[in-house]
């Protein structure tokens, strides 16, 4: 019988203040002390963070039980990398579907107890410079702060705890008899998706997607970033900076302290 560890993350709303600096898109000719009916959601690997499910799984690899399995299992993740690499560029679903195969048999109790070294070894030092003062401009705004990741939430916790971040989706191993199956538990979050996710969430708390905003770095995310009526390029790929050039959205670099808009 298939059960997961962990319930799924409760929506509780955070805190909002007042008007912060005018460092980002979304200060421009905004209307200060805006009501909570918007949000600004995000995507996290390459957007509020420089690591990925490839360092996590890294990470995962090199303290592993055992030094030979860990060993074998490092150079494994590392031989595997530019198959992860091709298959993401193609389709996420067919990457999620190739790179989560790697955790079967892995423990959630095992991956929980390392979270916390995870973060404070590999994703601390990945947080871009311009994460902190993006979230706490937006917060300041009045929006609603929303992660949505295709990350492991396991891994990701630590981070959203830091960041004060406490409405999130993320994707979740399955488990069966406590070992994971090497499979994602639905709602898988990729591409569209997320987006599908952020429409249902906005109608049940109420809010406008039209006054709200959209942060990430990929062309898999294209469909999040149309789906609100302010969508921002962070850090962006190569085919996702072409297209924000298109349509005349902003485009912002995470990893100056700055966040100077760069079209």
């Amino acid at each position: 019988m298939v059960r997961q560890p962990a319930p799924r993350p409760r929506v509780a709303q955070p805190p909002h203040g007042a008007r912060g600096d005018n460092l980002t898109p979304m200060s421009r000719g905004e209307p200060a002390n805006r009501p909570a009916k918007a949000a600004a959601f995000y995507d996290l690997d390459g957007t509020l963070i420089r690591t990925n499910l490839v360092h996590v799984l890294g990470y995962y690899a090199r303290n592993d039980q055992g030094l030979l399995r860990s060993l074998k299992t490092t150079a494994s993740t590392l031989a595997g990398i530019p198959l992860f690499l091709a298959t993401d560029f193609y389709s996420r679903k067919l990457f999620n579907d190739l790179f989560f195969k790697w955790y079967r048999g892995q423990s959630y109790d095992r991956l929980r107890s390392l979270a916390e070294d995870l973060y404070r070894d590999v994703i601390r030092p990945g947080i871009f410079p311009g994460t902190r003062a993006l979230i706490e401009q937006s917060r300041r705004s009045g929006l609603r702060q929303v992660v949505v990741t295709g990350a492991l939430e396991v891994s990701v916790r630590p981070l959203l705890d830091d960041l004060g971040i406490t409405e999130f989706v993320a994707n979740r191993l399955e488990f069966a008899d406590g070992r994971a199956t090497g499979r994602l538990a639905p709602p898988v979050m990729a591409s569209a998706s997320k987006a599908l996710w952020i429409r249902e969430y906005a109608e049940r708390e109420g809010l406008s997607l039209n006054d709200s905003y959209a942060y990430a770095d990929s062309m898999s995310d294209l469909p999040m970033l149309s789906v609100v009526g302010h969508p921002t390029a962070a850090n962006p790929d190569v085919r996702l900076r072409s297209t924000a050039r298109h349509h005349d959205w902003p485009v912002v670099d995470l990893s100056q302290p700055n966040l100077t808009p760069a079209l």
